[in-house]
């Protein structure tokens, strides 16, 4: 069923109760396990464990109670020692990754004893991958259905957190008559490449819904700003990419971009969408810096939800597209108020698994709760 094509409605429900229970109950048992913390190690090693171990301010005194981040430095004094340098790797412009300059802007880095620098690597995930690996970067923020693949082949990464859920659009030509996910059988849908993740997602919903994503679709690839122009000429039916692009290209449309589903519809209302990756051997060396960065991050993610107007403006800041007033609308469609740890972030990663053996990308053989075991690290207890 389609959703509501108007940008700035949300495309599927708040997330549950009980769905948001489960996120504030992980994250109240890891903040709270947090202060057991005592070996602290590395450069700036006593900073780190300040602001770990948490601040004398009351507990959880300025965070909104629908997202308690338990033991931040929001409300604590500002470190007086040298901050642990880090390289972070994200795509400056996916508005998804928005919680890091956020982190970085509004000194939540900083308060945590880190001093973050960004690497841009666009949407070349086997780079991005590559260089978390082999130390040229520490950790990076990616789209969940873009990793798991490369992950599941060896990268030496480890998933820390979900970051928040959302930002993955189908949309269909109305003026072809394309209102509906059913009415794609037989149809023609633009990606950007062939193995993105609005590819990869739409792949699996449409599968859910009785469309063969082999067989009763053509995913035809093209660049990635030429999407709406292989609608335009009659290439392709539909197309398929994230926000902020597809927010605006509905908007820019007039009417013609309908919203079909997005990777909020339906049982996917609490999926995590973007996570976050550390070196493996920084968690393995340095486990305070991992978890450090790990938390604020989910801070910066946590304004991202609270304040959307502050992201917008952080995010303007670093080049992103689209007008501040498009970018809080866009954000408020999406989920930043859910960012899995744990026992829920395992679930969602053997879930997102499962799904990709039903599409032919994950190994038939691949045990999907192992899988999720040995990607997941608890950086967070």
């Amino acid at each position: 069923m389609p959703t509501d094509p108007t940008p700035g409605s949300k495309s599927a429900p708040a997330a549950s109760e009980d769905a948001h229970s489960t996120s504030r109950r992980h994250l109240l048992r890891y903040g709270l396990a947090a202060g057991a913390a005592t070996a602290i190690g590395g450069v700036g090693g006593r900073v780190l464990a300040a602001n770990l171990l948490g601040a004398p301010a009351p507990f959880g005194a300025a965070i909104d109670a629908q997202f308690p981040l338990c033991l931040t430095a929001a409300d604590g004094t500002a470190p007086t020692g040298p901050l642990r340098p880090l390289k972070l790797a994200w795509n400056a412009s996916a508005i998804c990754t928005a919680s890091a300059p956020i982190a970085k802007e509004t000194g939540i880095f900083a308060r945590h004893g880190l001093d973050v620098e960004f690497v841009n690597f666009g949407s070349s995930t086997e780079q991005l991958l590559e260089a978390i690996a082999t130390g040229k970067a520490d950790a990076g923020i990616g789209m969940a259905l873009r990793w798991l693949k490369p992950l599941e082949q060896g990268f030496d990464v480890k998933i820390t957190a979900g970051v928040h859920g959302g930002c993955l659009r189908l949309l269909g030509n109305a003026e072809a008559g394309i209102t509906s996910v059913a009415a794609l059988k037989g149809k023609t849908i633009a990606v950007s490449d062939q193995a993105s993740p609005g590819k990869n997602f739409f792949s699996i919903y449409l599968a859910e819904h009785g469309i063969d994503p082999f067989n009763d679709v053509e995913w035809r690839q093209y660049p990635l700003e030429a999407l709406p122009l292989a609608i335009d000429k009659g290439e392709a039916h539909a197309l398929a990419d994230a926000d902020p692009r597809t927010w605006i290209w509905i908007k820019a449309s007039k009417g013609k971009l309908v919203e079909l589903a997005t990777n909020l519809s339906e049982k996917y209302v609490d999926r995590t969408c973007c996570i976050i990756g550390v070196r493996g051997s920084l968690i393995r060396d340095e486990k305070p810096v991992a978890t450090a960065l790990t938390r604020a991050i989910l801070e910066g993610a946590h304004k991202a939800g609270t304040d959307p107007e502050l992201a917008a403006r952080v995010f303007s800041g670093y080049g992103g597209k689209g007008s501040e007033e498009d970018l809080v609308a866009m954000l408020k469609s999406q989920d930043h108020h859910h960012s899995p740890v744990g026992a829920d972030l395992k679930r969602q990663i053997a879930l997102y698994a499962d799904e990709l053996k039903l599409v032919q990308v994950f190994k038939p053989a691949t045990d999907t709760a192992r899988f999720a075991e040995k990607v997941y690290a608890d950086v967070l207890s």
